[in-house]
């Protein structure tokens, strides 16, 4: 991981320590604040560092703000992808153990990371809207051939594309995310899942051959 926060311009040569303190001090502080707000001088300030070693790592606050999606990123696989999620064969199911694993535990280690993810789902700000959209294309494309290769996908119906069904959950999520922030609701992790389980059960029936809905 520390070879990608090079590629992006970041001294490749961060000790582990020094970058978790500034990533966890990035989720924080942009997930309290939106990008334009975010003070780069509190980051710093919370990590331990000074500003000047701050963007001697990271050349600029918009780099910074793609750094820690990278960094949310790995420890949210770290945190889901246990023995436990590879022993699951079957899509929805996997869809769920992820969910609701990363619900109890990485949430709580990082309870800034759902406010963090919502505005790095919605960039804003013109210094970061056309990085993260590039990011988010690139990890949803990655992330199927990956995390679902143990998964059975003998049991979905013949005329049905597995990559259109995880499209659509992304999709259902993204529409469900707009409606909350336009309605200038916080997200609720629990009506989220609860609304998460309801949309495998309804893909699940539609999508699967009929002995194994």
């Amino acid at each position: 991981m520390n070879q990608q926060l090079g590629a992006r311009g970041s001294a490749p040569d961060i000790s582990t320590e020094k970058r978790d303190a500034i990533m966890d001090a990035a989720i924080e502080e942009f997930g309290r604040h939106d990008y334009k707000t975010a003070s780069t001088e509190e980051i710093a300030r919370k990590a331990g560092i000074s500003k000047g070693s701050l963007f001697f790592h990271f050349k600029n606050k918009g780099q910074l703000f793609v750094a820690a999606a990278d960094w949310l990123m790995e420890n949210t696989v770290d945190a889901v992808l246990d023995e436990g999620y590879w022993q699951i064969d079957d899509f929805f199911e996997v869809l769920l153990y992820a969910g609701d694993l990363k619900r109890v535990t990485f949430l709580e280690k990082f309870p800034w990371a759902i406010s963090f993810s919502v505005r790095a789902f919605y960039p804003e700000h013109r210094d970061i809207r056309e990085s993260m959209g590039k990011w988010m294309n690139d990890h949803i494309d990655g992330m199927f051939d990956h995390y679902f290769k143990n998964v059975n996908f003998e049991k979905f119906r013949d005329d049905i594309d597995p990559r259109y069904v995880l499209d659509l959950m992304i999709w259902m999520a993204d529409g469900w995310l707009h409606q909350q922030i336009s309605r200038g609701k916080p997200v609720d992790v629990e009506a989220m899942m609860a609304e998460f389980t309801l949309w495998c059960d309804i893909l699940r029936n539609w999508a699967y051959k009929e002995e194994w809905r």
